[in-house]
């Protein structure tokens, strides 16, 4: 009986191993989650640069060809060399600098950044720079996300219906379906995040703007309590309902973004 069960917990074994040995393909990145990406790096299927690396090929793919998602007004130029700097964290320490470690984010472009432009969707702020991240901003990154492209929006906010912007022809268009609206002026990154563009996003909400772009594009979005999130460097359509939030694929991502 030992002799016959032998072989058998060998070929188990074997296929257990070939299995953990498989490395990290393009396939794998779609609706990926945080909690997947993680434990592929910590398996060392999966590094911050590859991962990066397979969502800028997405973004080249689809976004102003084939599909012409429109949902990317600018990809941020140094989302690799930040990745390797995370990769390089890593290797010398083996932890996670935080719970977004490697993780590309869509931030949409009312949110301020200083190494890259807050158009706020207008042609005239094109090239303009602020000195200092929005709070939010700053936050995510201190947690290890890496800000991997600025999305489109409506001009300065202003539609709870489609994302069309001066900055770039045209609309944004909705992934399952490009003939519909992505609903709102959050709604490039609902676009980018649903065609996995970046694993997570945030928008901001001033009626419906991060609650309609997520149910039209089958996302999770949260509209954050006022004061509950800082608004400091989100430009805003109205001070006295707007707010950011996270729009992401599940609700376990968005928790952990919030």
């Amino acid at each position: 009986m030992l002799k016959r069960l032998l072989p058998l917990c060998l070929l188990v074994c074997l296929k257990t191993i070939i299995t953990h040995a498989q490395p990290f393909k393009p396939k794998h990145v779609q609706e990926a989650t945080i909690e997947q990406l993680h434990t592929a790096m910590q398996k060392g299927k999966l590094t911050a640069v590859q991962l990066v690396q397979l969502y800028l090929d997405r973004i080249e793919a689809y976004d102003k060809q084939g599909p012409f998602l429109n949902a990317i007004i600018l990809v941020n130029p140094k989302a690799i060399s930040e990745a390797h700097r995370l990769d390089s964290l890593y290797k010398a320490t083996g932890k996670f600098v935080g719970p977004l470690h490697g993780i590309p984010v869509i931030v949409k472009d009312n949110y301020n950044t200083f190494d890259m432009p807050t158009t706020n969707g207008t042609l005239a702020m094109k090239k303009s720079i602020p000195p200092k991240d929005a709070f939010v901003v700053k936050r995510i990154r201190e947690a290890g996300a890496i800000i991997i492209a600025k999305s489109n929006l409506a001009e300065f906010a202003t539609s709870g219906q489609v994302s069309v912007s001066s900055i770039l022809p045209g609309y944004s268009r909705n992934p399952y379906d490009t003939k519909r609206t992505t609903a709102g002026s959050s709604g490039g990154t609902a676009a980018a995040v649903a065609a996995d563009f970046g694993t997570i996003g945030l928008g901001t909400d001033t009626g419906s703007s991060i609650r309609g772009p997520s149910s039209h594009q089958s996302l999770v979005g949260f509209r954050p309590t006022l004061g509950l999130v800082s608004r400091d460097g989100i430009a805003p359509l109205a001070l006295t309902n707007d707010t950011g939030g996270p729009i992401c694929r599940t609700v376990d991502d968005a928790v952990r973004v919030l």
